[in-house]
């Protein structure tokens, strides 16, 4: 049997079983709306599959294995390849929706870990998600709250604010005069992730087995372990509250309000709030806001959630990140959609904040140290570039003197394809809890460019000072005398004071090199 006739057979054998098993289920929960049912989706997909394998198969290693992978022959070969790859499970997140969009806005997030081709291509599900129509949206309403929307709401805007994977957002005003922003399930998605995500997992294995470069068992398991809690609203709200919380000490961080009476598993309710896009510098420029204020203030923002609480906002894309001047004339960020939070270990974050310090030492022994015991043994110079995104010579000459510029990105896209195998291997072994946190990092650096602020110093001051006080808070716990822990509270103090120092110098030195 030749290769492809076995590839149609067990293909048609995983469809027929996980469609059959699916479909009585997924029709019921769905309304019976036939494009919902279990085998149909799952044909998408798998059409899908074997669509992008035949162009891998048939282009790239057909044609490209006698090449050079160096030449610009190959490489423009591998970017047409990609691209034509991309394209088509674009097609097939808009035809599935629900979870296959949110996989794709994940793949879109990952900027420096994808071939650019997939990222560019799937970065436009982040503004571009379809909605749900009005009438399903006052069906969910009236299932969940068992009231009719013209009894709750005032005014009910029916265009909405904006459409995500799971949910989309309607401003509306209620009886009482309040103004809220109200988030509203799909209402098919809950009752079609069960079957989507059997699929992605079969799927992958697939593809894994014929194209053992693309091994993205990882995204899978991500995927089935974070979309159960983005799927419950509960969670959200509980998320939401906790972070407000939290966070309550930073005077410029606006985290809306939870309005829980008209909350369910598929509803949220918060307080309305206005600002523009963190990446529009236009609305930034016409409002006189300074973007390396806004900047800052997110590094200082996701530094605390990474090294001191371990409860990071993971989502931080440029929909969900608002900015608004303030009365005073500075800046306030508004942080939105709190459904996926990473939660990180005590040991995690002690690992994670010495690596840190080991990449801005460029100490090679100690990066390669920390990188074992985050799981990545023998990649330690490709996973500190996935962490940075910044090049291992830039990484290696020193990132807080080495200046970012924009060329260096592009060259370090240009470079990660050559690496798809190797970085699939950090991917697949790394502890998991690094997964989010580089989606997290992608997300921040592309704001970063956005705002023309890629190439400040003070990101790595912050970074630096964070990664201090987390180290010598975990050595101050297994400290067991009264005086061991003023010395290391005095050891700290040290650092710190020559930390501010040293970066002071540099901004003094730039300033004359100008």
């Amino acid at each position: 049997m030749s290769f492809w006739k076995r590839i149609l057979k067990y293909s048609a054998m995983g469809s027929g079983f996980v469609g059959l098993t699916g479909a009585a289920v997924s029709l019921h929960s769905n309304q019976y709306n036939v494009d919902s049912i279990g085998v149909v989706r799952f044909g998408r997909a798998s059409f899908a599959a074997l669509t992008v394998v035949y162009f891998y198969k048939t282009s790239l290693y057909a044609h490209g294995k006698k090449m050079d992978k160096r030449s610009k022959e190959y490489i423009d070969l591998r970017s047409v390849v990609h691209k034509k790859a991309a394209e088509r499970l674009l097609k097939l997140c808009r035809s599935n929706k629900g979870v296959y969009i949110k996989v794709g806005q994940h793949i879109g997030a990952l900027d420096y870990v994808l071939p650019k081709e997939y990222v560019d291509t799937m970065k436009e599900l982040h503004s571009n998600a379809p909605a749900s129509t009005i009438e399903e949206v006052y069906k969910v309403i009236k299932e969940d709250l068992h009231r009719d929307p013209k009894e709750i709401f005032e005014s009910f805007d029916t265009e909405p604010l904006g459409a995500a994977s799971l949910a989309q957002v309607h401003k509306a005003k209620l009886k009482d005069g309040r103004i809220i922003a109200l988030k509203v399930q799909h209402p098919t998605v809950k009752g079609n992730s069960l079957v989507d995500l059997k699929t992605m997992e079969i799927l992958a294995k697939t593809v894994s087995w014929i194209l053992p470069d693309f091994k993205v068992q990882w995204l899978v398991d991500e995927t089935k372990r974070n979309i159960p809690k983005e799927l419950d609203f509960e969670v959200e709200a509980q998320n939401t509250e906790k972070a407000k919380f939290m966070l309550k000490h930073l005077p410029w961080l606006k985290i809306p309000s939870v309005y829980k009476e008209m909350c369910s598993s598929r509803i949220l309710a918060l307080e309305y709030v206005e600002g523009g896009q963190v990446n529009d510098l236009e609305y930034i420029k016409n409002h006189r806001m300074n973007p390396y204020e806004i900047s800052d203030k997110l590094g200082k923002l996701y530094g605390e959630m990474i090294f001191k609480h371990g409860f990071v906002h993971s989502d931080p894309h440029p929909g969900n990140i608002l900015v608004k001047k303030s009365e005073k004339g500075t800046t306030d960020i508004i942080l939105l959609d709190h459904g996926l939070y990473a939660t990180l270990s005590d040991d995690f974050r002690f690992e994670y904040a010495q690596l840190w310090i080991s990449i801005l030492n460029s100490d090679v022994e100690s990066m390669s140290h920390h990188c074992t015991a985050l799981g990545v043994p023998d990649l330690f110079w490709l996973f500190a570039s996935m962490v940075t995104g910044r090049s291992w010579d830039a990484i290696k000459s020193g990132l807080s003197t080495t200046r970012f510029q924009s060329t260096e990105k592009d060259l370090v896209q240009k470079e990660f394809p050559n690496l798809l195998s190797y970085m699939s291997d950090v991917l697949s072994n790394v502890n998991r809890q690094m997964i989010l946190i580089f989606k997290t990092n992608d997300l921040l650096r592309g704001i970063e460019h956005s705002l023309q602020t890629y190439s400040r110093m003070e990101s790595f001051a912050i970074i630096t000072k964070n990664c201090i006080e987390t180290i010598y808070l975990e050595k101050r716990k297994h400290c067991p005398t009264k005086l061991g822990r003023i010395g290391v509270q005095l050891a700290e103090f040290w650092a710190l004071f020559k930390l501010n120092m040293y970066y002071k110098y540099l901004r003094i030195r730039y300033l004359f090199s100008i």
